[in-house]
């Protein structure tokens, strides 16, 4: 017994025939780019570009995946998936936890924290939770009456909750949803907002080689903030006091859609002998430039491997015209030691990203796979 998506038949955990997976993926990618391109808040032109509020939401906190420059949306794998492509979340075996730290453009002060947790339900289906955290340090507090401090200091701090499910529904056919709840506050002012993440990720040849995938992510609620620091407290001239408060304008959150591949080269016999991974996407973002992005894999046994990538973005060379401090360069390496013979391993992350100006991003992360 099967059900329809997007107009295509599916039958789950069974092998597909060509014509229905080619139907399939076309069914996805036609869904994607029509929930992508409509409704005002997807125009994605130039005019509108900055508008979007919650930009942390386009960071990528997971050192694994950002070491590929976030290419990989085809062939990412474990919670590393849960902000790129959620239907990779679906490859994780039994259990996988995973902290990174990030010095987000270094010398800033900026600091990210991302703490996951999945955990296999099943035999097809995957849980997963993720915990970010983004912490700009102490901030002198500052008033029209004390305009050099001096009376304290304040902590903005964003938070974002994920909550996801995977689900293998073929041998080659993954898909997934996430569900994530972000707040933005300040010492007297937050706000609130809703975002839904879904993903696919399709993977055939012989060997499993060949991967694509496509995710739609951040599309949610506008988000406003309120709170104390709305309101002015004010003295008429005859001596009585007045509370004014101010309304905040909403905004939106900073939608985006990826579409990518990737390809795997074994070079032995054995799968995990040595594996270079090619992967390349294609951003698409609603508030701001489009991006392509680039990157390669070298992996040895499954217990090294080393990253280079590049995303690319118009006029990202340029000084002078570029929109973000990020100059494209990103590299990352990672080292697996296994625990024992049931699979267990310990995996440490890294991933450095070029900026300009400050002195890159730097990501290390812990991970361990039950």
């Amino acid at each position: 017994m099967g059900f329809r998506f997007c107009g295509a038949p599916f039958y789950p955990r069974k092998t597909l025939d060509m014509k229905q997976t080619y139907k399939l993926i076309a069914s996805a990618l036609c869904c994607g780019l029509l929930v992508f391109q409509s409704g005002e808040s997807f125009a994605g032109n130039k005019d509108r570009a900055g508008q979007a509020g919650a930009s942390e939401l386009l960071i990528n906190p997971w050192a694994r995946s950002s070491g590929l420059a976030s290419s990989n949306v085809a062939s990412v794998k474990g919670l590393d998936a849960q902000f790129l492509n959620v239907a990779g979340l679906a490859f994780t075996k039994r259990t996988e936890l995973s902290f990174v730290r990030t010095n987000w453009l270094a010398g800033s002060g900026i600091n990210l924290n991302a703490l996951g947790l999945s955990q296999r339900i099943g035999s097809s289906s995957v849980l997963g939770f993720g915990f970010t955290s983004m912490n700009f340090g102490d901030i002198q507090r500052t008033t029209v009456d004390n305009p050099g401090g001096g009376i304290g200091n304040f902590t903005p701090r964003f938070l974002t909750i994920n909550v996801s499910y995977a689900k293998e529904f073929s041998n080659s056919i993954y898909g997934g949803v996430n569900l994530k709840v972000l707040n933005e506050s300040i010492a007297n002012m937050s706000a609130t907002g809703v975002a839904l993440d879904a993903g696919i990720q399709y993977v055939t040849g012989k060997r499993k080689e060949v991967h694509f995938g496509i995710s739609l992510r951040n599309v949610g609620t506008p988000m406003s903030f309120s709170g104390d620091g709305n309101s002015l407290r004010a003295t008429l001239a005859n001596g009585n006091s007045i509370t004014v408060e101010q309304r905040s304008a909403k905004f939106d959150l900073p939608s985006s859609l990826s579409i990518g591949g990737a390809y795997d080269f074994y070079l032995s016999k054995e799968k995990t002998d040595h594996r270079i991974t090619a992967s390349a996407a294609f951003l698409s973002n609603s508030y701001t430039r489009d991006g392509i992005l680039v990157g390669g894999e070298y992996a040895f046994k499954n217990m090294f491997s080393v990253r280079a990538a590049y995303a690319y973005e118009n006029e990202i060379t340029s000084d002078a015209n570029r929109t973000t401090a990020l100059t494209g360069l990103c590299t990352g390496a990672s080292f697996e030691l296994p625990l024992n013979k049931a699979g267990a391993l310990l995996g440490i992350d890294y991933s450095y990203r070029t900026s300009n100006p400050f002195s890159g991003s730097h990501s290390i992360g812990i991970r361990v796979g039950l």
